[in-house]
């Protein structure tokens, strides 16, 4: 049995058949039912080149003529230009013409191709790209792309990555310039505003990435994410040392969902300073809450510690209980931060510091009381500098509102480590990182597709119509 497969165009002239491919099947075993991957990589290779050459052909023909004065340009050479497609790598022949007499020109020459291929890589071919390698390795995303597509050529990593960096390079130069503070107008103006969409829960938190400069250094990722009550969640992430509009970034995501200046929004953060720093001003019925997972992490540190103690110690040939007040300390500490009672927790762990002092320069030889003593030290400093930001946990967990930022921590292991392969000791830049978790976040958001189509107003249009009929 033979299958003819032809192309069939019809232009001003009439109608043109192209044969594609003849194909010859038989029913003697399974794998001779349909087209094999192939035959379609060659049909589509095919079908591609012809329907490319025949638009140039078209676009070339509109543009042969002076637009002023109508007299055909005088052909001066060609140069061959590559055009990178989904379905195969395109060499196509570029004319340069001389410009006409009737006006001054720049040049002497052009080439009308340039207005037409203002990139050499399709916006489908960019697109796939872009998503695959955000969401697997280069090298997977290559050989993906290999296996499947007739692309024409060997998939190199560095194109792949390279394309993705370009890609969010330009997503980059879009975003707005960076502010100190967002919010504006006054409380007359918030307070004409429609009614506010439901509140948002922002979570904010930090992960370390090998440093491919510097071997044996680590950088920070801050990844977040916002939960609305209604609607999807949402997630960014940036590399702090080399971002310069984290704070604008975070505000545009916001901003996506719906964000209006008379919405309830609670930020949730560990402590550090960076992460601190970025969700201020930026709403002004913004509250911020330090998360109640990072203080009792510190806490269960500090009690498993404290266990390690000795029963007693010696000071001036008398001994004093050091375990158990030390423990009973540290879960009294434990509930007064529980109820939002910084003061008496300030005050207990300065007190507990000045015992663990004692006991330490008591001549005790145990080291786990000064390891202890600068744990409780550190951790005396951040509550201080976070006391702004603790609140009654209890009333909060007691009301079914969140007091953790839980949900962030697995957004960083899903943002951060499954792609940036922590486990391998993968090692990056600071740059090749902060790009990369542009294109991934946009993907994780869906978002993607759209950034696009914003840049190239047909892309996928069709596409979408096909699905939308198919559902």
């Amino acid at each position: 049995m033979k299958f003819k497969i032809q192309l069939i165009t019809q232009g001003e002239t009439g109608e043109t058949i192209h044969e594609l491919a003849c194909l010859e099947r038989d029913t003697e075993g399974l794998e001779a039912i349909g087209i094999s991957l192939a035959e379609a990589k060659t049909l589509l290779a095919d079908l591609q080149k012809q329907v490319v050459e025949q638009q140039i052909a078209v676009f070339l023909s509109n543009r042969q003529q002076c637009p002023h004065c109508a007299q055909a340009f005088r052909h001066k050479g060609q140069h061959p230009v590559v055009f990178r497609t989904l379905f195969g790598n395109l060499k196509i022949p570029s004319p340069r013409w001389f410009q006409c007499n009737c006006q001054p020109h720049k040049t002497r020459t052009f080439s009308p191709l340039a207005d037409l291929f203002t990139d050499h890589c399709s916006p489908e071919r960019l697109y796939l790209e872009t998503k695959w390698s955000a969401l697997v390795s280069f090298e997977l995303a290559a050989k993906l792309l290999e296996d499947i597509l007739p692309t024409g050529t060997h998939v190199r990593t560095t194109s792949v990555r390279n394309h993705l960096q370009r890609v969010a390079k330009r997503a980059e130069a879009e975003l707005g310039e960076e502010r100190f503070a967002y919010i504006e107008g006054c409380p007359r103006d918030w307070a004409a505003l429609p009614r506010p969409p439901a509140p948002l829960s922002v979570g904010i938190d930090g992960g370390y990435v090998r440093n491919w400069n510097d071997k044996k250094t680590h950088f920070e990722v801050i990844v977040g994410k916002s939960i609305p009550e209604e609607g999807a969640s949402k997630c960014f992430g940036l590399v702090q040392s080399y971002d310069d509009k984290p704070k604008r970034r975070l505000f545009e995501m916001l901003k996506g969902q719906g964000m209006q200046l008379n919405q309830q929004i609670v930020f949730f953060s560990d402590g550090g300073d960076t992460v601190r720093n970025l969700q201020l001003y930026l709403n002004p019925e913004a509250e911020h809450l330090l998360d109640w997972f990072h203080v009792t992490m510190r806490l269960t540190v500090l009690n498993k510690t404290a266990k390690g103690l000795p029963m007693t110690f010696e000071d001036d040939d008398k001994k004093h209980e050091l375990r158990e007040p030390t423990l009973k300390v540290i879960e009294s500490i434990k509930w007064y931060l529980w109820h939002g009672n910084v003061y008496e927790a300030l005050q207990h762990l300065e007190s507990l510091e000045m015992d663990l002092d004692v006991a330490a320069d008591g001549g005790n030889k145990n080291l786990v009381t000064r390891k202890l003593l600068r744990a409780v030290e550190e951790f005396h400093t951040y509550i201080a500098n976070n006391q702004a930001f603790i609140t009654n946990y209890g009333e909060r967990y007691r009301q079914g509102d969140r007091i953790s930022s839980g949900f962030v921590e697995s957004t960083v292991n899903y943002v951060v480590a499954k792609r940036f392969a922590k486990r391998q000791q993968m090692q990056w830049s600071t740059k090749g990182a902060h790009l990369l978790l542009q294109m991934r976040t946009r993907v994780l958001n869906d978002e993607l597709e759209q950034t696009f189509r914003e840049w190239y107003p047909c892309f996928r249009v069709e596409h979408n119509e096909v699905l939308k009929k198919a559902a």
